[in-house]
């Protein structure tokens, strides 16, 4: 039995996003403590789930950055994905008991027609193996328990489907599909449905997520490639807060209008109404948080601390002055 003490990580103020590309088997919050621990970042989140048999990109939120994850819930997604045909099973996906079997006689022509069945705006019964809530407990915990519980269709929309590969015939009949599709949209049901619709049912066998928002799987990096960094490459491997926050118009205030901004006050200028605001300080140049304008009025959302902002002006490469100096 190994006796040896156990290393106490020196946790230290960590901001900014990575983008890991989550491996096969793990929870995202298992690959998000993973991560955490490897940049010994004292606060940490993630922008949404991924299943444990899901890859793919997934972005990570460290310090000032968890205060937006939320506005990257909301982003359009990519994937691809298998959907094995003849096999259904109890989880729609590959972790479950297969519950039917049935035989594969489609053609490769109404493989085609049905997918255009799917396009566009569709309706979507959550799966009983999800994260979403009912009567403030997960459904996935119903289904532990041998429970169904009703569940109300939501509306997606599926903006593409490409038919990447198929085999019909064989031991593993197979559709091999890029989904691009809105925030929301189970992709095992999508393809627990498609098969359903072709007559054989399905289960998905694998699921890859290659695009969230603007970021891409290209663009990520692995827990693996984390590890070998030193501390210094972790760092630069980090995206800034204001990575997710793309599209926001930018407003830059002076000192004196950047400090009252930052204690929740209003600031009056020519700016035309917007949902999305992205407020800079102009000197030095940094975020100070998110706002919305009426009316000429820039109105305070999320905002960043004083203390938030100075260590990520410290952790800049150009040696600026202190904000707090400055405003």
């Amino acid at each position: 039995m190994n006796t040896a003490p156990r290393t106490r990580v020196q946790r230290r103020p960590v901001h900014g996003v990575l983008l890991l590309d989550k491996p096969l088997g793990l929870s995202s919050n298992q690959a998000l403590q993973k991560a955490k621990w490897l940049l010994r970042a004292e606060k940490a989140g993630h922008t949404g789930t991924l299943d444990p048999l899901a890859t793919g990109a997934l972005p990570l939120c460290f310090g000032a950055a968890t205060k937006f994850s939320q506005q990257h819930l909301y982003a359009d997604k990519v994937y691809e994905t298998t959907v094995r045909l003849g096999l259904k099973t109890s989880t729609a996906d590959a972790e479950g008991e297969v519950i039917e079997t049935r035989e594969v006689s489609c053609s490769s022509g109404s493989v085609v027609e049905v997918l255009d069945q799917f396009m566009g705006p569709i309706s979507q019964v959550p799966p009983m193996h999800s994260a979403l809530k009912k009567d403030g407990k997960a459904l996935y915990e119903y289904a532990r328990e041998g429970e169904t519980v009703e569940r109300e269709a939501r509306k997606v929309v599926i903006h593409d489907l490409e038919l990447l590969d198929m085999q019909l015939q064989g031991d593993a009949p197979f559709l091999r599909l890029r989904v691009a599709c809105s925030k929301g949209t189970y992709i095992r049901t999508l393809g627990e449905d498609i098969a359903q619709a072709l007559g054989c049912g399905g289960h998905l066998s694998a699921l890859r997520r290659v695009q969230t928002g603007p970021f891409g799987a290209a663009q990520c990096v692995t827990l693996q490639a984390l590890e070998a960094m030193d501390e210094a490459e972790r760092l630069s491997a980090l995206l800034p807060v204001d990575a997710l926050l793309p599209g926001f118009t930018q407003v830059s205030l002076d000192s004196e209008n950047a400090g009252r901004f930052l204690s929740g006050v209003r600031r009056r200028g020519p700016w035309v109404d917007c949902d999305h605001v992205a407020v800079y300080g102009e000197h030095p140049r940094a975020l100070l948080g998110t706002a919305h304008v009426r009316g000429g009025e820039l109105i305070p959302g999320r905002l960043l601390s004083p203390i938030e902002i100075q260590q990520i002006l410290e952790k800049s490469p150009v040696n600026v002055p202190l904000l707090a100096e400055q405003v």
